[in-house]
């Protein structure tokens, strides 16, 4: 990654680690995307009847308690050596945020191969940067039950550690015995594109060499589903989940909900080139800013997402034609995505006629603060494997974004080089993140 006004660093991914609504592991999330699946469906985790929304992205079957993968064993706080990055009895004292959020980071670092390193690599310059929108929001209202029912005696001492947002940082930091800058971002749905920014900008001004970046959330809570419900964002198409996160589609009604994980592992250039490190991708800038509009709203024309953009591109000093692909945001809102798409055409201009856009929410849904990370991820992956993921469920394109001339992959992914891609994520609050990666 390079400042606009004097070369710095570099920073490049060699760890990918997920836990989403289309798969436990970073390769079974992109064997969904690939195929185009959608990993949404009817609400398991408490009964939505009466709800107008019943749909969600869940996680299912993940197992927090899994055996880690040899040879991967982090060292417990009296060094002994651990079989399990969360055993049962650290399941109940975390939140299920933590639960992902671990589980992502540590597939990111056993990926990356830093492990079999260690013994040469100083602690104290490694690093965690891991965002959460929300926190422990199911605890809350858990807790506030139990509370309610039973008086002060029944709150768990382990409450604060299950819903405090930076708790998975700590944990990931403590579990993998990482020793330098520690903390959490928190800014709505732009909070895991801004983690994994600041988290390479770290590297690059030289305050660490390794970090553990990217985001967590899992809110699908009666709450918060009631609470996007009464603000009328979600989509009501209950009898075909599958069908109802349509980002850019004519017929779009709203967002879906969603919980999961997505965690990058970010390096020093040369430092991974000593180790023989797999590089999946450069990251090349990262742009981010204000709408200073309204709290729930995108700006008219997506103006501060236009300023991301164009911001993310100027650090990384390239220009727009030299973008194969974007990652959008597109949420599957009837104003977000036109917004956005507005804003998208106008920031690549003469270049739009080669570029593909697609919206993986279309598959996973709004992972909010984890889903910033979800979009790079599929940038990281497009270039690494020539296949950009399309946008599904767009039967029939909204004409408004017709009109823009652009190319949103619909339905079936595109084998293509990617020379870089850039990846968006806006969240409540009018605040905006861009990321742009490219290939080595």
């Amino acid at each position: 990654m390079t400042s606009s006004t004097h070369p710095v660093r570099r920073v490049v991914i060699t760890g990918l680690g997920a836990v989403t609504p289309c798969g436990n592991t970073a390769a079974e999330t992109w064997a969904s995307f690939i195929a185009g699946r959608s990993g949404i469906g009817r609400i398991t985790r408490f009964d939505a009847t009466g709800c107008s929304a019943q749909i969600a992205g869940e996680v299912r079957n993940f197992d927090p308690a899994r055996v880690l993968p040899a040879p991967l064993r982090p060292r417990g706080p009296s060094g002994d050596v651990l079989a399990q990055a969360l055993t049962l009895k650290d399941v109940k004292k975390f939140g299920r945020f933590t639960h992902l959020g671990v589980g992502a980071a540590v597939e990111a670092y056993a990926d990356s191969g830093l492990d079999a390193h260690r013994a040469t690599l100083p602690a104290e310059r490694m690093g965690v940067n891991l965002g959460v929108g929300l926190g422990g929001l199911p605890e809350m209202e858990a807790m506030h039950d139990t509370w309610k029912a039973g008086g002060f005696r029944k709150i768990s001492p382990f409450f604060i550690i299950q819903i405090a947002p930076n708790l998975l940082a700590g944990q990931v930091s403590v579990l993998l015995d990482f020793r330098g800058s520690n903390m959490s971002v928190a800014s709505a749905c732009a909070t895991s594109g801004h983690a994994l920014g600041e988290g390479g900008a770290t590297i690059a001004r030289g305050d660490a060499d390794v970090m553990i970046a990217g985001g967590a959330e899992s809110t699908v809570t009666p709450l918060a589903i009631g609470a996007f419900a009464q603000m009328r964002a979600l989509s009501t198409r209950n009898d075909a989940p599958e069908k109802a996160s349509r980002p850019y589609d004519r017929d779009r009604d709203g967002f879906v909900l969603s919980e999961g994980a997505v965690v990058f592992v970010l390096e020093e250039l040369e430092h991974a080139r000593r180790r023989g490190a797999r590089i999946y991708a450069e990251l090349r800038g990262y742009g981010a800013s204000a709408d200073a509009y309204h709290l729930s709203s995108l700006a008219p024309g997506a103006e501060g997402s236009a300023r991301s953009m164009r911001s993310a591109l100027a650090r990384a000093r390239m220009q727009p034609t030299e973008v194969d692909y974007v990652s959008a945001h597109a949420t599957s809102t009837p104003g977000g995505d036109g917004e956005e798409a507005a804003a998208i055409a106008s920031v690549f201009g003469e270049g739009k006629s080669t570029l593909h856009v697609s919206g993986v929410k279309s598959m996973t849904g709004h992972l909010l603060g984890a889903a910033g990370a979800m979009g790079a991820f599929a940038a990281v992956l497009a270039i690494h494997h020539g296949i950009i993921p399309p946008t599904i469920n767009l039967e029939n394109i909204d004409p408004a974004c017709e009109q823009l001339g652009l190319n949103f992959t619909p339905n079936v992914a595109a084998r293509k080089r990617v020379r870089a891609a850039l990846a968006n994520s806006f969240g409540f609050g009018g605040t905006n993140a861009s990321i742009v990666v490219s290939a080595l």
